[in-house]
């Protein structure tokens, strides 16, 4: 039995050295240079006088910053906008082209009788290889694994290298259309110029011819936007009896007695360089290097 009096030793707990207490809060190095360290340097460097060159650097940073972050999220934000638009006014210029664009029709109802079919150049067949919906002709040019090189012999249009698929539109369908239209570019005086030609049924006959994106000079090559200068494409021969690409603009007005008048487009006046590249362009893709092989497989078929 135990004695009453013995007691159990007593464990002694040494105070702690408040020295040798650590405030982890408080740790050096602690503070996140996003947080209040930061915050009270940028505190400190605005209270600055207004005439402190270390307050003016830190007031145009910090408007640097905000604007960038702004303008970064719009962009983000508009890009579907701006991707959408794109895809309407592509559509718009195929209908222009077309002559189908009433003023005030809806574009995507009349677009609906539009076909939209992919071409393999370099065999002038349709293909189902690429999705027209995701396909970008013109980023695919700079793609050597999408694109060919062109030999300075054959490059007419001035364009170094060409995809080999092209997105093409038929006016009706595939087996029953009433025009092909058919992507075209190249070199004008000052810039690439980006269009549509579109042709007949019996694929030679010129039914219209459209530059949707161009920046020749204003007034002179730029009148290759003019209205009255494409309307007197139509019904204009691309090709002579023997299948050779002949239609070109020449310089001055068509003399309409001349056996060649049914290919010839009256020139630019001041804009022969820019009048010699849409002949050259042409003269490029209406040829074998461009479409040539897909018209004449449709023309041995019976279009």
């Amino acid at each position: 039995m135990s004695n009453p009096t013995d007691k159990a030793p007593e464990q002694k707990q040494e105070a702690a050295d408040p020295q040798q207490i650590v405030r982890h809060d408080k740790m050096p190095g602690s503070e996140s240079p996003t947080g209040n360290g930061l915050m009270d340097r940028v505190k400190a460097v605005l209270a600055e006088p207004n005439d402190s060159t270390k307050k003016t650097l830190a007031v145009a940073l910090i408007m640097c910053l905000a604007c960038s972050i702004v303008v970064a999220g719009a962009a983000v934000m508009l890009r579907p906008m701006q991707e959408s638009n794109a895809a309407l006014d592509r559509k718009r210029n195929i209908l222009a082209v077309a002559g189908l664009l009433q003023p005030g029709e809806d574009i995507e109802a009349a677009f609906a009788n539009v076909t939209r079919r992919m071409v393999d150049l370099d065999n002038g067949e349709f293909t189902d290889e690429v999705s027209g919906e995701s396909y970008d002709q013109y980023v695919a040019a700079r793609d050597p694994a999408m694109s060919v090189a062109i030999s300075s012999e054959d490059d007419l249009a001035g364009i170094g290298r060409r995809a080999r698929y092209a997105e093409i539109y038929l006016v009706g369908t595939e087996d029953d259309f009433t025009q092909i239209i058919l992507p075209v570019h190249g070199l004008g005086l000052w810039s690439t110029l980006y269009g549509f030609v579109s042709l007949d049924t019996d694929l030679k006959t010129i039914e219209g011819l459209k530059f949707y994106d161009q920046k020749e000079t204003p007034g002179l090559g730029g009148e290759v936007d003019n209205p009255n200068w494409q309307a007197k494409w139509k019904g204009k021969l691309a090709y002579d009896e023997t299948g050779d690409v002949r239609i070109q603009v020449i310089k001055g007005v068509v003399d309409s007695s001349s056996a060649n008048a049914d290919y010839q487009v009256d020139g630019l006046a001041g804009a022969t360089l820019t009048s010699r590249g849409v002949s050259q362009l042409l003269r490029y893709w209406l040829d074998e290097q461009g479409f040539g092989k897909f018209l004449d497989n449709l023309r041995q078929q019976g279009a």
